[in-house]
């Protein structure tokens, strides 16, 4: 009789019968998948020595159970991802999980450059200015009424034009009849003085300063011959084609005030009532 060639564990003869070898002696075939063999995490059965075996961290599967808990896709050659210790694949990962881009509805792939502003998520290609429709990226953006512009573009399209020169005004400027100017667009219209923070006045539309406006336009004082503008509260009296200020409406002769007062027009002068009366 020959030598002994039993199972190490159930010490069943092997003669004729199909085993396996390891360090510590031959196995039957059960005896070795009921020792060495890892148990399905999906199905809970041996993973026979006969079977492929996929593993993922400390889990082990059959080929077959190795899938994803949603689709039941196999997952053995594609790849997938654990979230809260399932399997899925990406497509099913990416609809339960990832964001939709605001701009083409398609989903943000994970890891890929995206952009989020207001609870929306877009493609970093997708993410344009609703006016030259170029990717806003990094760039400074204003957002109106649901839409996207990169700084120049609201500008050019929202912003208020100075009425003088139709250039936008990004900061500043001042309000002259009820429009936008540039503060360096509102300047006199004869000497060109810049205007903003200044008394000045106007003609058919046109801003004068008061000293441009005095000279062009303004009547003439009759006594001291300066311009009469009426501007600052100034006040003056009006005779026929004459004018005077106030502070010039006297009598010829005594230098009373004929402001209030009766008097009597004498060639190019006016009297006060006792100096007409009283002999020249």
């Amino acid at each position: 009789m020959g030598e002994p060639f039993d199972c190490a564990k159930c010490s069943e003869s092997l003669y004729g019968r199909k085993y396996i070898q390891t360090d510590s002696g031959p196995y039957c075939v059960p005896c070795y998948d009921n020792t060495f063999a890892n148990t399905c995490a999906e199905c809970q059965q041996l993973i026979g020595h006969d079977s492929r075996e996929l593993f993922y961290e400390d889990r082990h599967f059959h080929e077959g159970c190795f899938r994803c808990c949603r689709c039941q896709r196999s997952l053995a050659d594609e790849p997938f991802t654990c979230q809260d210790n399932e399997l899925l694949c990406n497509d099913c990962y990416c609809s339960a999980f990832s964001s939709q881009c605001s701009a083409c509805g398609e989903t943000v792939m994970p890891g890929s450059r995206k952009l989020e502003y207001g609870g929306q998520t877009w493609h970093e290609q997708c993410f344009l200015c609703s006016g030259c429709e170029q990717p806003l990226g990094s760039r400074s953006f204003v957002p109106d009424k649901g839409a996207h512009y990169c700084v120049p573009c609201y500008e050019n399209k929202f912003a208020p034009r100075c009425a003088r020169c139709s250039k936008t005004l990004t900061q500043g400027g001042v309000t002259y009849r009820d429009q936008p100017w540039h503060r360096e667009c509102l300047v006199c219209t004869g000497c060109e003085t810049p205007l903003a923070g200044q008394q000045f006045t106007s003609r058919d539309d046109d801003p004068y300063c008061v000293a441009c406006f005095g000279e062009l336009f303004a009547p003439k004082c009759s006594s001291c011959k300066r311009p009469i503008t009426g501007l600052g509260g100034g006040k003056y009296v009006s005779f026929e084609d004459r004018h005077w200020h106030h502070s010039c409406f006297s009598c010829a002769r005594c230098s009373t005030s004929l402001v209030g007062q009766g008097f009597v027009p004498e060639g190019d002068q006016v009297l006060c009532q006792s100096c007409s009366q009283a002999a020249p």
